[in-house]
């Protein structure tokens, strides 16, 4: 199939790749001219595993292009992906100004019958008004088609390759052959095609990424009561989880959820609801915990340190919103060294990927390290914000002798309490028990005993 994808951002490229990759023919259009130069020159502008190897393959074998001619792109393509930002409005609504822009763009220049693909996140009602513009634009027949991606960054060629259900809102028959058509190879293992009606698919979306905005807000208080109430949240999180009914993914605590997608998705949905005199207090309190965990290691930093950490020197692990990406947006790191700062601290960082992206934002005000023992040294302490593999086992004897003192303060639960008793640091994670240095026998067996 001929295939366009407007907009090539994280959604629009990881597409764009993967259905290029099962031989269709497909063309990326952006307005950054730079950007397409790069692109068409081989570099890859963003960071997701899987992905750079599939991105060249298709470039050299002339199935993956990019352009910035609107015309030249949607001429000869049967299908048009819609790709493109809906960051949130003052107001926490959608912004659908690029979308309905881009609409009206490929309205006035269709010549023949296209199917248009909303795969951008897109509030409920969206594919009656990009379906509006078209009728008020053109004669020429168009079926628009809500799509939504369930791409998880790190594993998002995977997920698109090998997808747990597509889902399409359409009731055009005509449209419904044309996308079972497209997506066929990717649920070859039995994994469902689900139809549904547009506003059905759309609500699917924000549903989605809610409920597991909720579920890990909810193991988040649950790991906070852990560590008021002496249990340990490890235990909690195996207990429930094995129960069928919740599952045991997304139930691990930690500083809270970033990224692109859980945030805005949530607080759309939230204003959504409102717009029909709906209040989803759930949603909204899931809102309020998340923001209040993201800064819940400050809070112990400042504890341990009797309120003052001014002239203390901390070291940070970690600033990508979660591993096996660049992608910062909302990330717990940034509000954490933002409030470091602004208590009179010193930061360096170390992140294997997203180091460019927070240069931009923090600029000189805190030091970027080359790897993760650089930014240890003279630290009064470690954070760890990201779980980064490399982050899971390291070199505790190195750690010891690059920082003033054996403190860490754990944000994503990565070493295992015993050891860090036997190799007499300071612990503090989330929802488990706090391990303190011993000062003699008596006190380690302690510590010992109540892990026991």
């Amino acid at each position: 199939m001929k295939i366009a994808v407007i907009g090539t951002g994280y959604v629009g490229l990881v597409t764009g790749t993967c259905l290029a990759e099962t031989g269709n023919d497909v063309i990326c259009v952006d307005i950054n001219v730079a950007k397409i130069e790069k692109m068409q020159n081989g570099f890859l502008p963003i960071y997701e595993p899987g992905l750079e190897l599939l991105f060249n393959r298709n470039i050299s074998q002339q199935r993956l292009t990019f352009t910035t001619d609107l015309a030249s792109a949607i001429e000869s393509a049967q299908i048009i992906f819609m790709a493109l930002p809906t960051p949130p409005g003052g107001d926490g609504a959608a912004d659908l100004s690029y979308i309905l822009g881009a609409a009206k763009d490929v309205a006035n220049l269709i010549t023949s019958y296209k199917v248009i693909v909303n795969k951008s996140t897109v509030p409920v009602g969206t594919a009656d008004k990009v379906k509006a513009i078209f009728e008020k634009h053109t004669n020429i027949e168009v079926d628009v088609v809500s799509n939504p991606e369930f791409l998880r960054e790190g594993v998002a060629v995977e997920d698109f390759m090998k997808p747990d259900r597509v889902v399409l809102g359409t009731r055009s028959e005509k449209a419904k052959k044309i996308m079972t058509e497209l997506y066929a190879p990717y649920v070859r293992q039995g994994n469902p095609i689900l139809f549904m009606d547009e506003k059905s698919s759309e609500l699917t979306k924000y549903a989605a990424n809610s409920f597991l905005a909720t579920k890990i807000t909810f193991m988040n208080e649950i790991a906070n009561l852990c560590e008021l109430v002496g249990a340990d949240v490890d235990s909690v999180r195996r207990g429930i989880g094995s129960d069928e009914r919740i599952g045991k993914r997304f139930l691990f605590p930690g500083i809270g959820y970033g990224g692109s997608c859980f945030p805005k998705d949530v607080q759309a949905l939230v204003k959504a609801a409102d717009e029909y005199v709906y209040d989803f207090e759930i949603l909204k309190s899931v809102m309020n915990v998340n923001e209040r965990q993201k800064t819940v290691m400050v809070n112990k930093v400042l504890k341990y340190y009797n309120g003052e950490i001014t002239g203390k020197h901390f070291a940070l692990w970690g600033l990508a919103f979660k591993p096996e990406t660049d992608d910062i947006r909302e990330a717990p790191a940034l509000y954490i060294i933002e409030a470091l700062l602004e208590k009179g601290a010193s930061v360096s960082v170390f992140d294997p990927e997203s180091i460019e992206n927070v240069k931009a934002i923090f600029g000189d005000r805190i030091v970027y390290a080359p790897d993760q023992y650089e930014a240890l040294q003279a630290a009064d302490a470690l954070l760890i914000a990201t779980e980064w593999s490399l982050f899971r086992n390291p070199d505790f004897n190195k750690i010891a002798s690059l920082m003033n003192e054996r403190v860490i303060f754990d944000g994503r639960n990565l070493f295992d309490l015993e050891k860090m008793i036997d190799l007499g640091y300071y612990y503090n994670s989330i929802g488990r028990q706090l391990i303190t240095r011993p000062k003699n026998t008596n006190q380690l067996q302690a510590q010992i005993n109540e892990l026991a």
